[in-house]
C-alpha cells in the first residue's frame, strides 16, 4: 500500500470514530451533565481529519505541480 492509500484508509477509519464519540457525546448529554472526557473526545479525532483531509485535498494539486516540474527541466 503507498502513502497516499494508507492517509485514505486511515481517514475513513478516523470518520468513523469522530461519528461513534459524537454519538457518545449526545447520549451523555441525554443523561445529565457529561465529564469533561467525553465532552472533549470529539476533538482529537476532529483535528486528525482536519490533516489527513487538507493532505487528500492538496495531493492532486501537489503531483500537478511535480509534473509541471519535471517536464520542463
Amino acid at each position: 500500500m503507498t502513502w497516499s492509500t494508507w492517509i485514505r484508509q486511515g481517514h475513513r477509519w478516523l470518520s468513523i470514530i469522530f461519528t461513534v464519540t459524537v454519538i457518545a457525546n449526545f447520549v451523555a448529554m441525554a443523561r445529565g451533565e457529561p465529564p469533561a472526557w467525553i465532552v472533549y473526545s470529539p476533538l482529537l479525532p476532529l483535528f486528525l481529519l482536519l490533516f489527513s483531509g487538507l493532505y487528500m485535498l492538496i495531493l492532486p494539486y501537489a503531483v500537478r505541480w511535480r509534473g509541471r516540474g519535471r517536464a520542463e527541466g
